[in-house]
């Protein structure tokens, strides 16, 4: 697909196909005080089993939610009934956020039919449209195991590339985290950003209602940010959750390639031997 949102109008006329598989990857920060899977349960787009970002995690590690193993997922992935003959529709309940995890996260690991529903549940509750509440129980299916690493960028590849260029970090946490204006919400974390960082901030790309800007919008608030849109981008957050809102925002200018720091600022700021910067 071109584009790699889709409308509720499109979602809506496709409810019934059985090619179309539907996620709730809903998530929220510990602060924030909610429990996405109790939120799901109670109400989610008909068909749509949950995600659960949190869980679908490398549990050999402290950091938040981190790729698993390709063998992991794709025992998760058969666990959701999913396959890479499918279209793969991920939601969740902010608007674009984390369901723009869901569709990186899909996409590392090898499915390449993968969208995100613009606007996610608060259009599509705003719209009327039908809800169901309860869990979905897929059937299970088999899925091999794969892996794109390009679409990734771990610790060292992100200290190579501040050390010797080739790319351009772009953080898209907000403008007083990145200045280090204001603590982390995850308590151990050194404020600031990484050297030569540009400022992003994710909902600088959506609209008030939770969807996601224009393409012509989008590049326009990337060239305000100083983003070189033809040179190699590297997206970078708290968590790895909004940087994949860049991502997916590059995507929509035809920058499929853009990688995401899965370990994003949990994993830099909390080291001891990582430079950080302050101020603008």
């Amino acid at each position: 697909m071109s584009d790699p949102l889709v409308s509720t109008a499109w979602l809506a006329e496709r409810l019934d196909d059985p090619g179309v598989r539907i996620l709730d990857g809903s998530w929220w920060m510990p602060a924030e005080g909610r429990d996405p899977h109790a939120e799901y349960v109670a109400g989610h787009i008909p068909g749509a089993a949950f995600f659960d970002i949190d869980a679908i995690a490398d549990r050999t590690t402290d950091l938040p939610h981190m790729l698993p193993s390709p063998e992991a997922f794709a025992k998760a992935a058969g666990v959701l009934g999913l396959s890479r003959a499918s279209t793969i529709v991920a939601y969740d309940s902010f608007g674009v956020r984390a369901a723009a995890r869901v569709w990186w996260t899909l996409r590392v690991m090898g499915f390449e039919t993968v969208v995100v529903l613009d606007g996610g549940l608060r259009a599509w509750s705003a719209e009327g449209r039908p809800v169901e509440s309860g869990d979905v129980v897929p059937a299970p299916t088999s899925v091999t195991p794969a892996f794109h690493p390009g679409l990734a960028r771990s610790l060292a590849d992100v200290r190579h590339v501040i050390e010797s260029g080739g790319a351009q970090i772009v953080d898209a946490r907000g403008g007083p985290r990145f200045r280090a204006e204001v603590p982390e919400p995850r308590a151990g974390l050194r404020s600031g950003h990484m050297p030569g960082a540009r400022n992003l901030p994710f909902d600088t790309l959506l609209d008030a209602d939770g969807r996601m800007k224009p393409p012509a919008a989008i590049r326009a608030v990337f060239e305000a940010a100083g983003v070189d849109l033809a040179q190699p981008i590297i997206t970078t957050c708290g968590s790895g959750i909004t940087a994949s809102v860049l991502a997916l925002a590059l995507a929509r200018l035809g920058r499929w390639d853009a990688a995401v720091y899965d370990g994003s600022w949990t994993e830099w700021g909390g080291m001891a031997d990582t430079p950080v910067v302050t101020g603008a």
